[in-house]
């Protein structure tokens, strides 16, 4: 009978689990799947405080879970791996180079390839040149955002007590997730319909059954638009905005946005308070509420850590910008474009990594200004992937795995050697493109891996040849 080496059995097994397991991951929603789940309690379950929610009483501490399935890839297996003849980096170059040299990936291409477990250089080529990145900007936003707050902190939605007699005001908090469907799209996140129960029985326990609705939408500052402009991949970026200011049941995807997301919210919070037996006189219309007053109730967001999974998997660009700002607010500056751009840097700079030469100029990727290196994506990703970093796990959970879930369903799928295996952040603007995620090699490691390409002639070829990059980063012996 022929020896079966350890990397066989983990690489089938981890295939195999991917295949039975798509229909329940699917069902269950992309913000709570089961192995995401157990994996983002496991890291968050070794905070100390098991994350906060700084403005709020505390929340309780995570439930125990299932161990990390990826804390068992650490320098044990890698030191395994390397002793059963694992790739070297001149055979990683030898697959790598004639792929990168391909003219389907434009006039300009960089490359990075590490070993998580050893921080070792394994492939590299562009050291250094910062390019667009498209949406693997989105790795940034997403370790800034888990540094800043933490994988378990919710963001609140609040009313309270308005300036004037009989006013209450919808205060809004900046919460990507806050729905005002009856029935959440997926997952655990804000609810408007949770929030105006609670504010009707408050409101009749002070035996008042008719108000005037403010609404408070001054948390963030600065241009509320985009620099692209008018745009179906991305509402305005306001603090306060249910279903990120999608006019139809769609929950991913461009389409045309509601142009005053603030208002329309507050109109939609008034028609659920009128259900409840509350009348609102009047429109609803711009207030703050009153100082040192105590909410009258309380909605909170997906954690950070479940958002961060939801804006990987699907390029979410309104969660990502939510959640650059909400890095500004933690870091003390002003949550606008300016504000968060400092305060990624900055968080990115506490994990020791290298921004020379970066730019964020936003937290979605859709701004052309925006500049990375491969090997700042690649050290992102180590970090990602250090076990004394366990607040950034929900990074390596979130992607897109190839063949199956989000933008990478369609992608390296079938019989390629990095369906299952490859999970990866796309990036794709017109003649930008990108790819920068983590594989499991041949010889058992996981590796991270960027490649990034501009001014490809073609955009959907240069993509295939991102995906032959991942595959052969996979293959690699």
């Amino acid at each position: 009978m022929p020896l079966v080496k350890t990397w066989q059995l983990i690489a089938g097994s981890t295939a195999a689990g991917l295949a039975l397991s798509v229909a329940a991951v699917s069902a269950a929603g992309p913000w709570d799947s089961g192995q995401r789940k157990a994996e983002r309690d496991r890291a968050a379950s070794w905070e100390p405080a098991g994350g906060a929610d700084h403005a709020a009483p505390p929340l309780p501490q995570p439930a125990p879970s299932a161990p990390g399935v990826l804390a068992g890839i650490g320098p044990g297996l890698a030191q395994a791996a390397g002793a059963a003849g694992a790739a070297e980096p001149a055979g990683l170059a030898e697959a790598l180079r004639p792929l990168l040299d391909d003219p389907a990936l434009g006039s300009a291409r960089t490359a990075s390839v590490v070993d998580t477990a050893t921080g070792r250089v394994l492939f590299e080529s562009g050291h250094g040149r910062p390019m667009a990145p498209a949406s693997t900007t989105k790795i940034a936003t997403a370790a800034a955002a888990l540094t800043a707050l933490g994988p378990d902190h919710r963001i609140r939605t609040t009313v309270a007590p308005g300036t004037d007699p009989g006013q209450i005001v919808l205060v809004g908090g900046g919460d990507p997730s806050l729905t005002a469907k009856k029935k959440p799209p997926a997952g655990s996140g804000g609810s408007l319909v949770a929030l105006a129960a609670d504010t009707a029985q408050a409101l009749r326990a002070t035996g008042r059954d008719t108000v005037a609705l403010g609404y408070d939408d001054s948390l963030f500052t600065g241009p509320a638009r985009h620099p692209i402009g008018v745009n179906g991949n991305l509402a305005l970026v306001s603090p306060l905005m249910a279903d990120e200011a999608r006019p139809d049941d769609s929950v991913s995807g461009p389409v045309a946005r509601i142009e005053d997301p603030a208002a329309h919210t507050a109109r939609s919070f008034a028609a659920l308070l009128a259900e409840r037996g509350i009348t609102v006189t009047g429109e609803p219309a711009r207030a703050r509420p009153a100082a040192g007053t105590q909410p009258l109730a309380v909605t909170l967001s997906t954690p950070v850590s479940g958002l961060v999974e939801r804006m990987l998997t699907h390029s979410d660009n309104d969660i990502a910008e939510a959640l650059a700002r909400q890095t500004a607010l933690a870091s003390g500056r002003p949550a606008g474009f300016e504000g968060a751009e400092k305060a990624v840097a900055d968080r990115l700079a506490s994990l020791g990594l290298d921004t020379a030469g970066s730019r964020f100029a936003d937290g979605s990727g859709l701004n052309r200004a925006d500049r990375l290196t491969g090997s700042l994506l690649t050290g992102i990703l180590a970090k990602a992937a250090d076990p004394d970093h366990p607040e950034l796990r929900p990074l390596l959970t979130g992607m897109p795995v190839a063949g199956f879930t989000g933008t990478l369903r369609a992608r390296n799928a079938g019989d390629s050697p990095a369906a299952g295996l490859v999970r990866a952040k796309t990036g794709t603007l017109t003649g930008v493109n990108a790819l920068a995620g983590t594989v499991v090699d041949s010889s058992g490691r996981l590796l991270a891996f960027a490649f990034l390409s501009a001014e490809a002639p073609d955009g959907p070829a240069a993509e295939k040849r991102l995906d032959r990059l991942a595959a052969a980063v996979a293959a690699a012996r």
